[in-house]
């Protein structure tokens, strides 16, 4: 049976810390870069798209999993995708709801076409070009689906980032242990905790960042991201470091 190198990571544990942290520093880090220092979410996002579009051609280039390439595209493409939700927000006036319904729709048009042509959606079938660029598509959509639905929660409903962090949080659980107890599909129990984990780090990252008057801890943007980059950076050295297994996989697996 032929077997071919997997092109992203498994997931375990540590997949799931560094998602997450790198969701904050989403949220964080397009704060800080189009507020903090004032470059305006235009000139933040062409040039963070700039920046995600470089990592995106050297992980393409790879024939294999490399945490420090793959996990520096997601922190990309984490900003990028709320920098997106932003600017149609901010800039173009399209209300909260509206943009969670597009990227909603949008994401699952990709799933369909993604699944009609290849047969599957599962994360240890990555191992193509074109199934990484479905890949890729998926999280970007994900990621300003995230913001979307994060601030509609917490800032446009009124209830706050240390609730919606709650409600983002008990509905991850609920589909781990749908997963883990239920026999729930373990291609749908992943994508959809991937996009539910978007709004939770991003509600975690708007309470740790934003000012108390706001309903946050006051710690500023440029903390709380440099905190959570500092740890993306440790575990991404760890895994790098660490015993390799093969990352074969074989082409005929049932997914």
């Amino acid at each position: 049976m032929e077997k071919i190198l997997n092109r992203v990571p498994e997931v375990t544990i540590y997949f799931w810390i560094i998602k997450i942290l790198a969701t904050t520093v989403g949220e964080t880090a397009a704060d800080f870069l189009s507020i903090t220092l004032h470059f305006g979410l235009s000139v933040t996002s062409y040039v963070m798209s700039g920046l995600l579009l470089i990592a995106l051609l050297n992980q393409f280039r790879l024939k294999r999993y490399v945490p420090l390439s793959y996990w520096l595209v997601v922190v990309l493409i984490s900003i990028v995708g709320t920098l997106i939700t932003d600017r149609l927000v901010d800039d173009f006036g399209v209300s909260l709801v509206t943009t969670t319904i597009i990227f909603s729709c949008v994401l699952l048009a990709v799933f369909v076409f993604w699944y009609f042509s290849e047969k599957t959606l599962a994360m240890h079938s990555i191992n193509t070009a074109k199934r990484e660029i479905f890949y890729w598509v998926a999280i970007l959509l994900t990621f300003a689906l995230g913001t979307s639905t994060g601030d509609l929660l917490a800032e446009a409903s009124g209830l706050g980032y240390a609730q919606s962090a709650l409600v983002f949080g008990a509905a991850i659980v609920i589909i781990t242990s749908g997963y883990y107890y239920l026999r729930m599909n373990a291609v749908l129990a992943f994508w959809l905790a991937y996009i539910l984990t978007r709004p939770f780090g991003a509600s975690i990252g708007d309470l740790l960042s934003q000012p108390t008057k706001n309903g946050g801890f006051g710690y500023g943007t440029v903390g709380t991201s440099m905190l959570f980059l500092c740890i993306i950076i440790s575990l991404v050295i760890y895994l790098t470091l660490k015993p390799k297994k093969s990352g074969l996989v074989p082409i005929d697996r049932e997914d």
